[in-house]
């Protein structure tokens, strides 16, 4: 371990540095310091003191013990023998960006990738549909064909790179030969520079338009879900490849089904005397309304289950979920005189006691508490 023991101050820190701060101070010191690139006789030692400080400030459980014990609390840590942070060392006289123009040898920039918002009704949604949707958008300006050059004229090969569309260094470091890649400044990395810019889009490539196309809707699309349209976003400046464009389904509710994946579920009111003798009624489906049968003696909570009457699944064709059907058995809140002597004749017939003058718990109070 080397005999300084503020570490702080070896980096130019104060005590409550972030850790951004202590990359960015080591980072900048390095440069500065680094043997390789520092001649002075002192450089060496220098550089392993911010290398040293380096390693304890950047790992939070060293810091910590340094923090609370002083150099003590790092001495004879098997961790701090040699030279640490490679990456970081790497990063401070590369920037992060070896490798990062590799392959780009001229080719233009791609467009930016759009989004559009989409509503659809649930119906829609379930069963699909087509939709035409229209927005702004960069497209290619029709002048100079995307080239961004006057007409009559073409972009020239970039002076600086030689067409590379990259900018190679070549620097020996302590690790070794390194080979600094970065996109040529001048052409932005195209490798092509235009001398005489076309007066329509001003040496960009692109005008802005509104443009319409048609977009199919799957069977089965759910809220929230993306269709990607490949080459159907901005075309990148002079020549470069489109990007994609983004639909975003937004799905208005159902006024009486809901949706949970494939499946649909409806709650289904009917009477007391509906559940007790039977009928048929009408329950809604995303194809318009379906007659079903409730048989006599239905109980409050009963699932009918419509077979193949939900939402389709979008991955397996021909798959479809089912329609949900709870049975709930309204009681009335209020009765007219006739209805409430038919009732406290039932409950005579079947010997249950009930209230007569309407106030207290009788029959009907108890079957509403029951099923309300």
């Amino acid at each position: 371990m080397a005999t300084t023991t503020d570490y702080y101050a070896t980096l130019g820190l104060d005590k409550g540095a972030t850790d951004a701060e202590v990359k960015k101070a080591f980072r900048k010191l390095a440069q500065q310091w680094h043997p390789d690139v520092n001649t002075d006789p002192a450089a060496q030692a220098r550089f392993k003191e911010i290398n040293e400080a380096y390693q304890v400030l950047s790992d939070p459980e060293r810091r910590q013990r340094y923090d609370l014990f002083g150099s003590a609390g790092v001495e004879g840590d098997p961790g701090m023998a040699g030279f640490g942070g490679f990456a970081d060392i790497f990063d401070a006289f590369f920037g992060g960006a070896a490798g990062g123009a590799a392959g780009r040898r001229g080719r233009p920039s791609g467009g930016s990738d759009l989004r559009y918002d989409l509503r659809i009704s649930f119906t829609e949604a379930v069963l699909g549909t087509e939709k035409e949707i229209e927005f702004p958008v960069l497209g290619r300006c029709e002048t100079c064909a995307g080239s961004g050059a006057k007409p009559g004229t073409q972009a020239v090969a970039c002076p600086q790179c030689n067409g590379r569309g990259e900018i190679r260094s070549v620097r020996q470091t302590m690790l070794g030969q390194m080979v600094n890649v970065t996109a040529c400044p001048r052409c932005n990395g195209d490798g092509k520079i235009v001398d005489t810019p076309c007066e329509t889009c001003r040496g960009d490539g692109r005008t802005e338009r509104r443009r319409s196309i048609r977009v199919s809707i799957p069977a089965g699309i759910d809220e929230g879900h993306q269709i990607r349209l490949s080459n159907e976003g901005e075309v990148g400046p002079r020549g470069g490849p489109a990007g994609s464009l983004y639909v975003a389904v937004h799905v208005a509710p159902h006024p009486s089904l809901r949706r949970d994946g494939t499946e649909l579920y409806h709650e289904l009111e009917i009477s007391i005397a509906q559940a007790a003798l039977g009928t048929r009624v009408k329950v809604p489906t995303v194809e318009g309304e379906e007659e079903i049968e409730i048989r006599p003696g239905t109980q409050p909570g009963t699932e009918l289950r419509l077979r193949g009457r939900g939402v389709p699944h979008l991955r397996r064709p021909g798959v479809r979920g089912d329609l949900h059907v709870f049975v709930k058995v309204v009681v009335p809140t209020k009765l007219t005189r006739a209805q409430r002597e038919h009732l406290e004749a039932y409950a005579a017939e079947a010997g249950e006691p009930v209230n007569r003058d309407g106030s207290g718990s009788g029959l009907f109070e108890r079957v509403r508490d029951a099923l309300g």
